[in-house]
């Protein structure tokens, strides 16, 4: 029996309580054949709650594919486009990974440090990274609902592609993005009072003609015993990828007394 169909036959068996008969008649089956074999039951059942509540309307394929996490492309009930990012609750691997980034953040003392609470805290966690980015003024994916291990953020790109990273397509002026980065970088720290924590070529979008940063789970507060460690990996990360670009770029030193304002009279 594959895996697809022993999902069907164990859902059916919960129909009274979860009504998924009826949820599946009124969905196409095209949005239910997406969700691969990694997925378990319990966040087969999240996804089932998303497009019951009309969160999700619809589910298309794989835009994104880690170790960690796939990231789908769907639409809502206006049709706007979302990505639906959801956590594997298998990778014991990524739970140590992890650990450094949730130890120490005050919003998450307590979390239990199994790999599937851990793993529900770091979607918590970028969900409100997300929220304070963004009332920071730094550009990112809206953030929409989350539960468990499903997060649902806007859809950064057009018609399920996505927005390239700089990995995959350098800026068209990369000195003037590099300056943006750099704001975004001390707006985050002053307004948002995050660092990013791991930021990269890979986690940054350009969509039209501006940056935007993604992957956000791992933004840790200032309070944080490794936070000026992040920072200073941060702003390394950003001057090595601009510098090979032929951006003259400020010593690490100079960015981070400007990204922190401690420079400054």
């Amino acid at each position: 029996m594959s895996f697809r169909k022993h999902v069907e036959k164990r859902l059916r068996k919960k129909e009274k309580k979860y009504e998924i008969e009826q949820l599946m008649k009124e969905k196409r089956s095209e949005e239910y054949e997406v969700l691969e074999e990694v997925f378990d039951r319990s966040t087969l059942m999240v996804i089932y709650d998303f497009l019951n509540k009309g969160t999700i309307n619809e589910i298309h394929g794989v835009v994104k594919a880690g170790k960690e996490s796939r990231v789908y492309w769907g639409k809502d009930k206006q049709g706007n486009e979302l990505a639906i990012k959801i956590y594997l609750t298998v990778s014991a691997e990524f739970r140590k990974g992890i650990l450094k980034y949730i130890e120490g953040d005050p919003r998450f003392k307590g979390v239990r440090h199994d790999t599937r609470s851990l793993i529900f805290a770091w979607a918590q966690k970028e969900f409100k990274n997300l929220e304070q980015t963004r009332a920071a003024k730094v550009r990112a994916p809206k953030p929409i609902a989350v539960k468990n291990n499903v997060l649902i953020m806007e859809f950064i790109g057009e018609n399920g592609v996505s927005a390239p990273s700089m990995k995959e397509q350098s800026p068209k002026n990369p000195e003037k993005t590099y300056r943006i980065l750099l704001d975004y970088l001390r707006k985050l720290y002053s307004k948002a009072e995050l660092v990013h924590g791991d930021l990269s070529e890979y986690n940054i979008m350009i969509w039209r003609g501006r940056p935007v940063l993604f992957d956000m789970a791992q933004a840790v507060p200032l309070s944080h015993p490794m936070g000026d460690f992040f920072l200073h990996r941060d702003l390394t990360n950003v001057n090595k990828y601009f510098s090979r670009l032929g951006v003259e770029v400020s010593s690490v030193e100079e960015c981070y007394r400007w990204v922190t304002g401690r420079g400054e009279s």
